[in-house]
């Protein structure tokens, strides 16, 4: 019999917690148990192992990002919506390290419940490049190059990475025109 007050979700929202706090690496059933505030045991009620968990906090990343990306694009196109995203995804990634730290990198997560976000948040990254006239593979191509350059500046950032006394907004607002550059040159509609 699963314990009152504890769900699937609830023992996610343990996890994220316990990523959060502590970083990605100190994700394990006990001290999402800990956290939960009962035994290890009682967690396979709602999670079958610590992949299974691994994946649930994937998707729970996958859907804030999702959120997150799609109100931040609502209403833009082009060079608008792409700047918007890209602060957007940063800002995410710098408040939430440990989460975003703990999804799984890889295109599709065996066993992922993450099918509508993650196809949501694509959709949102396809939608704000086909401003610039992109189609088919040219679009997949630019999405990879976006995702890229935000995650890869983002992860420095958070882990402090950036050591160099320069404006960090400065150097953001560079790979932001650098990114906007390139797609410009692909062949942008109005």
């Amino acid at each position: 019999m699963p314990r009152a007050g504890l769900s699937p979700d609830a023992v996610v929202d343990a996890a994220v917690a316990v990523v959060d706090a502590e970083g990605p690496g100190a994700l394990t059933l006990a001290a999402v148990a800990g956290r939960a505030g009962v035994a290890t045991p009682s967690l396979y009620k709602h999670v079958r192992n610590l992949a299974e968990l691994r994946h649930l906090v994937t998707a729970r990343v996958l859907e804030e990002l999702a959120e997150r990306l799609g109100e931040a694009a609502l209403g833009r196109s082009g060079d608008d919506a792409v700047r918007a995203l890209m602060y957007a995804y940063r800002a995410y990634v710098v408040a939430h390290p440990g989460r975003y730290g703990a999804m799984e990198q890889t295109a599709e997560p065996e066993g992922v419940p993450s099918g509508d976000a993650a196809e949501r948040l694509l959709n949102i990254l396809y939608g704000a490049l086909r401003g610039y006239a992109l189609e088919g593979p040219e679009l997949v191509h630019a999405a990879r190059c976006l995702r890229s350059a935000v995650h890869g500046f983002a992860v420095l950032e958070a882990a402090g990475g950036f050591g160099l006394p320069a404006d960090l907004e400065a150097s953001y607002e560079l790979l932001i025109t650098m990114v906007i550059s390139g797609l410009a040159g692909r062949g942008r509609v109005a």
